[in-house]
Formats: structure tokens, C-alpha cells, sequence
């Protein structure tokens, strides 16, 4: 369950995205007291240190994968509960694991703090489930992202082909790129097209001889990614120890298993 206490937040990473988790925090009531950001002049500090993080409830980070590491000891030995939306830092997890095991704080991450996205997630898995068990009908993928984002396929992407991958049990492989001839029935297709503004869009279809079912995700704004991280700042009150995404979504919308 999540705590409503009104939190005293720290915010590092003071750029687009931490802005608006600022404006999210304030409107669910809480503050934030400090936000920490070496170029932007618009932040209360420079450096990520103790005496910045002095009386601070929870602080989030959304800065870059060079420093998730050094924030991530900082804080935590500040004995700072942080939630971490930083991502290229995972081939570290286990020694992440270890520094809040030692600091005995409350440690939460995701690839993807959107609530929307992950009750995509939720049904993908559910409908795929239930597309295993009739083999008439063949599964596909797609995602559109603006022209600006560097890589193809998304993260999120990837984690819908392997969540239809393993609930589809015809499905063995991947295709992610061009295929040019006729696709395996063991092979799932998902592709990528980039144009323009488009801040996210990822679908799933369900194709047989007699019709087309559609899943699809479409993103509006980085409100939803910033609402996902101060409900996982709020999740975090009285916690110890090291969370995910799943520990967030079990509490808003029922535990799976």
C-alpha cells in the first residue's frame, strides 16, 4: 500500500524530466526542498553530497549513466531512501544490491516508471497467454518513437517482444530488423519507425485468417514516467531495502502471483 505522507524530496537531475516530476510532487502535496543539477543554474545545488541531502525524505535521480553509481553510494550512505530512474547502470546491480544491503535504506528502480506502459505490460502478457492456446492466430510487434531518439528498438520494446516470446510458445526468436524473406512461424516480428514528434508508441497484434486484434500504447508527455517515479518515492516511506517496478504495481493494482 502506498503511504500518502507528505515528503520532503530532493531531485537529481534538474532538466526536462526532473521538472516535471517537481510539478507532480507539488500538485500530490509534497516538496521539494532541493534539486541538484551541476549545469542547470536554476537548481539549489551543484553537487550531490550529505549536506545537500540533510533532511530529506526520499530523493530521485534522472541524470546519466556515467554518475548513477556515485549518486547511488552518496545518497545511500547519506542513509537517504532513493528512487533511481537513471538507467545504463544495470551490469552493476549486484554490487548495487550490496550498497543498500549495507546502508539499510530503501532502494527502488525501473527501465521504465510509466504506469501506463506497465499495465501495457500487464495486459500483453494476459492476451498473449491467451493467444498461446489458439494456434490460428500470429503475433506481431511495432514501435514509433520521434526522429531524435538514438537507438532501435526501444527498451520497451524489447521487453514487450520477450514478454510475447515467452508467454506464445510458438514464438522462438526475435526479428527486430528488415526481413527480407519469408518470415519462420517460430520467428515474432516486431519493427521501428521513427518520424517526427512522436514521444512513444508501441502496439501489439494478434493476427488470424479472420481478424485483427490490436494492443497498443501511446504516449502523450514524460508525465506518466514522472507521476511512476514520485508514486515509487511515495512507495519507498518506512521501506528497507531493494525494490522494482513490479513491487510498485503489485500495490496499485493487485499482487499477480
Amino acid at each position: 500500500m502506498i503511504h500518502m505522507k507528505k515528503l520532503k524530496l530532493a531531485i537529481i537531475g534538474y532538466g526536462k524530466m526532473g521538472k516535471v516530476i517537481e510539478q507532480i510532487a507539488i500538485d500530490r502535496g509534497h516538496t521539494v526542498a532541493v534539486t541538484i543539477d551541476p549545469k542547470n543554474k536554476e537548481a539549489t545545488h551543484k553537487k550531490v553530497d550529505a549536506k545537500a541531502l540533510k533532511g530529506i525524505d526520499v530523493a530521485i535521480d534522472f541524470t546519466h549513466p556515467s554518475c548513477a553509481l556515485d549518486n547511488i553510494e552518496i545518497v545511500t550512505e547519506a542513509g537517504v531512501n532513493l528512487v533511481m530512474g537513471t538507467t545504463g547502470w544495470y551490469d552493476e546491480m549486484d554490487r548495487v544490491r550490496s550498497i543498500i544491503t549495507d546502508n539499510n535504506v530503501g532502494f527502488f528502480w525501473a527501465s521504465n516508471f510509466s504506469i501506463g506502459v506497465n499495465m501495457f505490460f500487464r495486459m500483453v502478457q494476459d492476451a498473449a497467454a491467451i493467444v498461446d492456446k489458439v494456434k490460428e492466430y500470429d503475433v506481431a510487434g511495432y514501435e514509433f518513437h520521434h526522429n531524435q531518439k538514438a537507438d532501435s528498438p526501444s527498451g520497451t520494446a524489447t521487453s514487450i517482444a520477450e514478454i510475447l516470446k515467452k508467454q506464445v510458445g510458438r514464438k522462438k526468436t526475435i526479428e527486430y530488423g528488415q526481413v527480407d524473406r519469408q518470415i519462420k512461424p517460430s520467428e515474432l516480428h516486431f519493427s521501428s519507425l521513427r518520424i517526427g514528434s512522436d514521444p512513444g508508441t508501441h502496439g501489439v497484434l494478434f493476427d488470424s485468417p479472420a481478424d485483427t486484434i490490436e494492443i497498443k500504447h501511446t504516449a502523450r508527455s514524460r508525465d506518466g514516467f514522472a507521476l511512476g517515479a514520485v508514486l515509487a518515492a511515495e512507495f519507498l516511506v518506512g521501506q528497507k531495502g531493494f525494490f522494482e517496478i513490479e513491487n510498485l504495481m503489485d500495490s496499485i493494482v493487485g499482487d499477480r502471483s
